[in-house]
């Protein structure tokens, strides 16, 4: 690094100073200042930092796929028909239902499902020769079912969350963007009203040397050693430098609403009339990076390029998926069930259910039912597999079609983006060494315009030039300052710029995204 240039410096400190000295009720605010308030206050982003919330709870959704689910059903029915035979019951019919279910599903994340399920139930009837009244009956089973082709596969199974994930990360990289946009807005205001500040000051120091001037020439006119259209030529020049310093502060004027605004001053309820001053000095020094380092770390930060990667896992995904959509389902079913059964026994006489003669009845609970079916007292197995091959894919053909060209024109999006990068990045190395080039030269151009205005007016005391030359050279001078604080403005500026460019002004600046307000 080069050392600061002491002279470009001491002018600045020089300038900006004096004008702040001559401020009231002003706000006094640091770069890091507008910068903080800024990301607090300014609208657009407060609107995009709803972005990444959205997307965060897209993802939780999602993840509620693999949640498990519970079901509970309950019935009780009652039902009461007429008698059509004297086996049934004497006069009518009446029974008593009463079920009630249990289960737990849980998605796995190779497509498949688990559910683990229990059924119970009470039977009581007034038919007539039942060895079992009421009756209990319980059934514990264990499903399990996996497509094994179609549908099969943990992209596939969790293609909503890897899909809302990439969102969310895209939501981030969305907003990255526009903290930079953000960032590099206000260091352009913030700048560029420390510049129209300075500016103004230089005209306000140019008027001073031609009133001086003209003053001058009014006392030599009185004592009649200068001749009248001398002051005519003074007053004249008075005049348009007035005029300057009118356009000076309406720029002034107009960079501070442009920083209030982007800043968002009002809602830090200020007053929105008092004159913002910038308080950090216009200081430089030589910032040196080749164009292929830019590059690398262009490549690397970029908000913009790596939303557009992201999108391509997502474009990826969905061929993938398309393409399994294509395939047979051929699905694996297994199941395991243990029922148990218990109830009232009725005994008859002679264990002759038909004599009707009831002797003696053996009470039984439900939970007897339960502990059957529990400690698998009963046991039952299915596996099997179904195949289903279907006769038309045209619309799913047409799919995945449909994500392959999707897929292609964001790889050649990126591409594109990807030279844009390039382009922008080598621009604005080569903007950052050619003004970093134009201080230096500006500098020079000031001292000597310094140098020729002092020669003049030690010339003109001895009437070797005249008020016209004089004149000339302050207006000179007072353009060769502006020239040069438009330089400094314009390198701190261009270094923003390159910061931006490669993606580095939140590292740089120590932002992180998530300690922006949300």
């Amino acid at each position: 690094m080069k050392s600061r240039i002491l002279t470009i410096c001491t002018l600045s400190f020089f300038l900006f100073g004096s004008f702040l000295s001559g401020q009231e009720r002003e706000l006094r605010l640091t770069l890091d200042e507008c910068i903080a308030t800024a990301l607090r206050n300014n609208l657009s982003v407060a609107v995009e930092i709803r972005n990444p919330e959205l997307s965060e709870i897209s993802v939780s959704s999602a993840k509620e796929k693999f949640m498990p689910q519970l079901g509970f059903g309950y019935g009780n029915q009652h039902t009461n028909n007429p008698s059509i035979s004297f086996l049934e019951a004497a006069d009518q019919v009446s029974a008593d239902f009463i079920d009630y279910q249990l289960e737990v599903r849980q998605e796995i994340p190779t497509g498949g499902r688990f559910s683990v399920n229990l059924y119970s139930y009470k039977s009581d009837s007034n038919q007539l020769f039942q060895t079992i009244n009421p009756r209990y009956g319980s059934s514990l089973s264990f499903n399990f079912s996996q497509p094994l082709l179609k549908n099969f596969g943990f992209k596939t199974s969790r293609k909503e969350i890897i899909v809302a994930q990439n969102n969310f990360d895209i939501s981030e990289a969305k907003f990255k963007s526009i903290l930079l946009d953000t960032i590099y807005s206000v260091e352009e205001a913030y700048w560029n009203l420390a510049y129209n500040i300075a500016n103004l000051e230089v005209r306000k120091q140019s008027l001073d040397l031609a009133q001086d001037l003209l003053a001058k020439n009014k006392r030599e006119v009185e004592v009649g050693t200068l001749a009248p259209i001398e002051v005519l030529t003074a007053e004249a020049e008075v005049a348009t430098r007035k005029a300057d310093i009118l356009q000076a502060e309406v720029q002034v004027r107009n960079s501070e609403d442009s920083l209030k605004t982007i800043i968002n001053l009002g809602a830090e309820k200020k007053d929105m009339q008092a004159p913002v001053i910038p308080t950090d000095r216009p200081t430089y020094e030589e910032y040196k990076i080749t164009i292929d380092e830019a590059l690398r770390k262009g490549m690397e930060n970029r908000p913009d390029l790596q939303e557009i990667r992201l999108d391509l896992k997502n474009k990826d995904l969905e061929v993938g998926y398309a393409k399994n959509q294509l395939l047979p389902e051929l699905n694996l079913s297994a199941s395991y069930w243990s029922p148990g059964l218990s109830g009232s026994r009725i005994l008859y006489e002679n264990n002759d259910p038909l004599s009707g003669n009831v002797v003696g009845v053996i009470p039984g609970k439900a939970s007897d039912a339960l502990n059957d079916a529990f400690s698998f007292k009963y046991n039952n197995w299915y596996v099997g597999f179904t195949l289903t091959i279907p006769t038309n894919t045209l619309f799913s053909r047409a799919q995945l079609a449909e994500a392959r060209v999707n897929l292609e024109k964001r790889q050649l999006e990126l591409q594109d983006k990807e030279q844009s990068v390039f382009l922008e990045i080598r621009n604005a190395v080569r903007t950052v060494q050619t003004n970093f080039e134009r201080i230096k030269a500006y500098n020079i151009a000031r001292e000597l315009a310094e140098r020729k205005l002092d020669a003049e007016e030690k010339k003109l005391k001895v009437g070797l030039t005249t008020n016209y030359i004089v004149l000339q050279h302050q207006r000179d001078l007072a353009t060769a300052r502006s020239d040069e604080l438009r330089a400094i403005a314009d390198y701190i500026l261009s270094l923003a710029a390159l910061e931006k460019a490669m993606g580095t002004t939140l590292t740089a600046r120590n932002i992180r995204p998530g300690m922006v307000s949300r």
